[in-house]
């Protein structure tokens, strides 16, 4: 198989697909920039065609059904580049966990798919390198067309998943910068919310975290613990100061994770550094796997709680801003996990004070959490254990750790809630 150019590649792939095709497009730090631009530069190589994929909100930025008026894209996140198209009936949501949409990957009609890879070795096989989430589900596949932008620029850990370069029908071998993220720095707020977590994580345990805010302030305030492992679906930049803090076990695979998310510093840490190892999500998510690691702390944050323990993860307002992803996957593991902690943290209140986002009733149009997912709630106000308390008792405790300025009102409100139950 010889190598072509992006815009050579794309058009190879209309002539061998149907005109309205199913195709698979990266998301992460595996977006292939290369064949976007093929497509924003030329849309009737678009036209007709479904785009699926799992892009991040505020990570992945292509709006997919706009590429053509007759383009379409289906995902499980809302984000704001998608918002116009699916407004315009463009975009289809699928409302899956992170295991549920390894799954729909696996067995929905699909055409082609996209993939972003390392160099090949000296046997042929290219690493996913540092994005190994949902790849290998189709991979696995034999009735889908398989493109790869084959990326000198893509780190070759010690341990990804890797796949022969026979595999791929079309490559375009280019060397391209990967997808950086930087988050900005957290509100203070989550300092305090931080060191409240970190009393209850000890050495040795296994953390994971969802990306942003909480991340970065967790790892922070726990550089003096010892002997720490992470098991997660995305990393970014803090781990690297965990690690050269001496917190991060010193074991190969320390590191576990699906995607690393950052500068490019981190990848090249990746790269070189075997306490980094990346796996599919059919084992970085699934229960089997998060209920068998002894302490698993699963860090994860939400939009808002009410007094019945319920979560918003997507919803701002009566508008959809994002999706579930993995909060669910790991919740569960966590509370399977012998010792483990399942962890939500939310600031205490939103707007200035204004409005608590501890609150008699989800404003949100679907719950994204159900209650008996909720384990231990943290604000800068306090900790609340959940866990096999009573529903009197779960308002009590959530009401004691909202903004003291709303917890008249939240008092206020709940015997009307739990009389209505």
């Amino acid at each position: 198989m010889s190598a072509l150019n992006p815009q050579d590649a794309m058009e190879a792939l209309r002539r061998t697909t149907p005109a309205r095709a199913r195709i698979y497009a990266p998301g992460c730090s595996a977006e292939a920039r290369v064949f976007i631009d093929v497509f924003q530069r030329n849309p009737a190589l678009a036209s007709g065609l479904t785009f699926l994929g799992i892009w991040i909100p505020g990570v992945n930025h292509t709006d997919y059904a706009g590429l053509h008026d007759t383009a379409r894209a289906e995902s499980i996140f809302m984000a704001p580049p998608l918002r116009k198209s699916f407004e315009q009936g463009g975009v289809d949501l699928r409302p899956l966990s992170y295991v549920q949409a390894y799954q729909w990957l696996e067995t929905t009609p699909l055409d082609a798919a996209i993939f972003q890879v390392s160099a090949p070795d000296a046997d042929g096989n290219c690493s996913l390198g540092v994005c190994a989430d949902f790849a290998p589900a189709i991979l696995a596949r034999d009735d889908v067309v398989k493109v790869a932008h084959i990326n000198p620029d893509m780190p070759r850990p010690s341990a990804s998943p890797t796949t022969n370069i026979e595999t791929f029908n079309l490559s375009v071998a280019t060397s391209a910068p990967l997808l950086t993220y930087a988050p900005p720095a957290p509100p203070s707020v989550f300092d305090a919310i931080a060191e409240r977590i970190a009393a209850l994580i000890s050495d040795g345990d296994t953390l994971q975290f969802g990306l942003g805010n909480v991340q970065l302030a967790v790892l922070k305030a726990i550089e003096k613990k010892r002997k720490i492992r992470i098991h997660s679906g995305m990393i970014s930049d803090p781990v690297l100061n965990a690690i050269d803090a001496g917190c991060i076990s010193s074991e190969s695979g320390a590191v576990t994770a699906g995607v690393a998310l950052g500068s490019k510093a981190l990848y090249q840490r990746c790269a070189h550094d075997p306490r980094f190892r990346f796996a599919p999500v059919c084992e970085t998510h699934t229960i089997s796997t998060l209920s068998a690691i002894e302490n698993f702390v699963a860090i994860n944050s939400v939009i808002e709680v009410d007094l019945l323990g319920q979560a918003n993860a997507e919803y701002i307002g009566a508008r959809q801003v994002s999706g579930a992803g993995g909060l669910v996957d790991f919740l569960r593991g966590a509370h399977e996990s012998r010792g483990g902690k399942p962890i939500i943290a939310l600031a205490s209140t939103a707007k200035q004070g204004a409005v608590s986002r501890i609150v008699p009733k989800l404003s949100a149009a679907s719950v994204s959490i159900a209650r008996a997912d909720v384990g231990i709630v943290v604000t800068e106000h306090g900790t609340a254990d959940l866990r096999g308390k009573t529903i009197e008792e779960r308002a009590q405790a959530l009401i004691a750790i909202a903004d003291p300025r709303h917890r008249a009102d939240l008092q206020s409100a709940w015997p009307s809630i739990r009389d209505a139950l």
